[in-house]
């Protein structure tokens, strides 16, 4: 498949070029590395035409993954994807860290402009401080690996009601009002995945002894703290992450708590099971907000032309006959969702599973608010600054899904709006502990890698413990022990998952203030996504008119609100 080059800002690199195999783009990054530099202006036309460069290698991976993710059971799809993580990845990195040194060890890189340059200076310094050759092919293995829990996730079905269906497909189930339905759909699903435990464990068990020795590598005595360098952590700190659980822990989980009872007592059930925390609690019919792939977009589009800003304009690009949207669930397609990238063009792509439920059209809003962001900062002539850091990446997704609440009768009736609403309240409420888990999770997993699948599992055990919510698992010890399979993020982005609560707050405080003054709101929102990652994470938080503030005090003032707008909504 063939895009046409967009927005190029340079003549460095050819419009046509293919970019999947390494001897085609090899030459262009020798140029570069024999550059010489005779002043500032020559490093930032340098500039340019690596980012250029780097934003062609960019796409044809993005291609090539989203291909792969698209189409897990085409073996030539799959070869072509890894081809060039075993190719060109090693390549691109190697050749990266050379040229990331040429420019910080330059010796005119100090006349260089501060406020437009720092922030890629800044990450480029931690960059060339922590590479090491021999951990590309570490890296590249670690991403097969990461493949290889994909596919294995990607060709799981179950036969039920009549037929073969994934497993997305099966959450319709567990809004029945009928329990015996839920539980029946819920076992399928819960057994299915169990038949690959052991793959997935020993999967996990390699990724651990390869991250733990591409720490030691690099001169970090774990992996958490290798991590944070990459992730360029530089305004938060491993502590500031546990004493984030513990706010979670003191102030969210009464309310969790408080939640589960309600939930319990509406249902008439002696405890809650796994199977009982989707299905409405009054006995209502399941929402179901859209009837296709094509009736979300639809409804979407309206919603975004309703909420104004130019919002709905900016998602109906995106309507390309499938070249940046592909929304259904199928069998041999990778699960969850994400946004993409394709830098040269400069054009966002949408993957989803989408099956008909309200946490369909959360994910749907959810990844036009990530192309929003990507739409916004395409301008920068700097491949590096068209993203931001996740914590702030997520604000603008995480936002869209309040924003929406006054335009969701494009999806719900008066009364079912009121339901996807506190639905959608409720789940912001168990999320965070939710990511307190995942993330407390990897904390220890890191801190301590020579631990074996039993000392995990009880580590995951304690955490259930802390933010379980009142779930009862009794009988089903096995499932419980396996429920974090599901979750990609520990496997194909580790330590990525943190920045969803910490986002969280940013996106509840955008809330408020659209509660406020919608239109200036939404100028905060676009202003904060134009500047990209070109700015500290705490100044683009403050370029949106938000605070970069997870303390324990935001958390109480936030969740208070939240919990008033559950009791408005009951």
């Amino acid at each position: 498949m063939t895009f046409a080059t967009t927005m190029m800002m340079t003549d460095f690199v050819p419009a046509d070029i293919d970019a999947t195999k390494w001897e085609n783009i090899q030459p262009y990054y020798q140029q570069l590395l024999d550059r010489t530099f005779k002043c500032s202006g020559c490093i930032e036309k340098f500039l340019l035409d690596r980012s250029e460069l780097d934003a062609a290698a960019a796409e044809a991976g993005s291609n090539l993954y989203i291909a792969m993710t698209c189409s897990t059971e085409d073996e030539s799809i799959k070869n072509a994807f890894l081809a060039f993580v075993e190719t060109v990845e090693p390549e691109l990195k190697k050749v990266g860290f050379e040229l990331n040194k040429k420019v910080v060890r330059c010796e005119h890189v100090g006349d260089l402009d501060k406020d437009r340059y720092s922030v890629l200076l800044r990450d480029w310094f931690a960059d060339v401080e922590i590479f090491r050759e021999e951990n590309v092919p570490l890296q590249t293995e670690d991403t097969k690996l990461g493949q290889e829990y994909a596919e294995l996730c990607g060709a799981m079905m179950v036969d039920f009601d009549g037929e073969a269906r994934t497993m997305p497909q099966m959450g319709v189930y567990q809004q029945d009002q009928d329990r015996s339905v839920r539980e029946a759909s819920w076992r399928a699903v819960a057994e299915r995945r169990l038949q690959d435990r052991a793959t997935i464990d020993g999967i996990f068990d390699k990724m651990v002894v390869n991250r733990n020795k591409t720490a030691n590598n690099a001169g970090f005595e774990e992996y958490r703290g290798y991590m944070f360098a990459v992730k360029h952590r530089f305004d938060y700190t491993p502590d500031d992450c546990i004493a984030f659980h513990e706010a979670i822990e003191k102030e969210c989980m009464p309310i969790v708590r408080k939640l589960a009872w309600e939930r319990k007592e509406a249902l008439g059930v002696d405890t809650l099971r796994p199977w009982d925390l989707s299905v409405d609690p009054h006995g209502n019919a399941p929402l179901k907000p859209f009837d296709s792939a094509d009736d979300l977009i639809e409804k979407t589009s309206k919603l975004f032309h309703r909420m104004g800003a130019g919002l709905g304009d900016m998602f109906d690009t995106m309507r390309d006959g499938g070249v940046s949207l592909d929304l259904d669930s199928r069998k041999g397609k990778a699960p969850g969702g994400y946004q993409a990238s394709r830098d040269r063009q400069r054009k966002p792509f949408i993957f989803m599973n989408a099956a008909c439920l309200p946490r369909d059209l959360d994910t749907m809003v959810h990844e036009a608010g990530h192309a929003f962001h990507y739409m916004l900062c395409r301008h920068d002539d700097l491949v590096w600054y068209r993203s931001a850091p996740l914590e702030f990446a997520e604000v603008a997704s995480m936002s869209m899904e309040s924003l929406a609440y006054p335009f969701l009768d494009e999806f719900y009736s008066e009364d079912e709006i009121k339901r996807a609403i506190r639905k959608h309240l409720e789940g912001i409420v168990s999320v965070l502990p939710w990511v307190a888990t995942i993330d407390a999770f990897q904390h220890w997993i890191y801190l301590n890698p020579e631990h074996s699948q039993e000392e995990r599992t009880a580590q995951w055990l304690d955490l259930g413990k802390r933010f379980g919510g009142g779930v009862d698992w009794s009988g089903l010890e096995a499932e419980q022990e396996a429920v974090w399979h599901r979750q990609l993020h520990p496997f194909e982005v580790p330590f990525y998952y943190v920045e969803y609560g910490i986002a969280q707050l940013g996106a509840l405080q955008m809330w408020l203030k659209y509660r406020e003054n919608p239109k200036q709101a939404l100028e905060d929102y676009k202003n904060g996504l134009s500047l990209g990652s070109s700015k500290t994470l705490p100044e683009l938080f403050e370029g949106a008119g938000l605070r970069f503030d997870f303390s324990a005090d935001m958390m109480a003032k936030l969740m208070k609100t939240v919990s008033e707008e559950l009791d408005n909504h009951a």
